[in-house]
């Protein structure tokens, strides 16, 4: 069992490695998103980099990810109470990318696939969530951050087992990758989203 285990947090591991955003811009745009933007290889810089059908397609990929890494291990071992070990593992490599030189994003969509995967009624509530303050503010770090705090309140209050703390554990991380944002959000120079432009503004 802790043979299968192993092998399974390699696997996760090297799933969320897997650079979409990277993939995406060479093959379709003869792009290197590291060189533009932030330099992140996530969903969000790929949406303003490379624009829409770029950025979907970035996101529905990184959300996969989360869902793959952790569906196919409770295909051998069930439905186990630590699934949520191999969705932190992706969402590790995600961030740190053994295929990227180790320099990703900041796993929110590859965390939302394990959210999906483990918690889908939360995770309906969590895109309502993030959304609502998309288009009210413009700010998708934002959003990030309220979903990851939604998703620790929740779990602290309803949820028990493995499965809760490592999911706690990994909202904080990926609240901690956005020590910039909330810097620049505190400083008022965070960008905003052209959702944000357009739903304010009048034609």
């Amino acid at each position: 069992m802790i043979t299968k285990i192993l092998l399974f947090c390699v696997l996760a591991y090297l799933i969320g490695s897997i650079p979409f955003a990277l993939i995406v811009g060479k093959t379709f745009y003869n792009t290197d998103i590291r060189t533009m933007g932030s330099g992140n290889l996530g969903t969000t810089n790929t949406f303003r980099c490379l624009g829409k059908k770029a950025g979907i397609s970035v996101f529905i990929l990184d959300v996969s990810k989360g869902i793959v890494a952790t569906f196919l291990p409770s295909l051998v071992l069930g439905k186990v109470d630590y699934l949520s070990i191999f969705g932190a593992f992706a969402m590790i490599g995600h961030v740190f990318p053994v295929f990227a030189k180790f320099r990703g994003g900041k796993a929110v969509a590859t965390g939302s696939g394990v959210f999906i995967f483990l918690y889908p009624l939360l995770s309906l509530i969590l895109i309502i969530i993030f959304l609502s303050t998309l288009f009210l503010t413009g700010y998708v770090s934002l959003g990030s951050i309220l979903i990851c705090l939604t998703s620790i309140v929740y779990l602290l209050l309803f949820e028990i087992g493995i499965d809760k703390y490592v999911m706690i554990t990994m909202c904080i991380f990926v609240i901690y990758m956005h020590k910039k944002n909330i810097e620049r959000l505190i400083n008022g120079t965070e960008s905003k989203s052209k959702l944000k432009i357009k739903f304010g503004e009048k034609k």
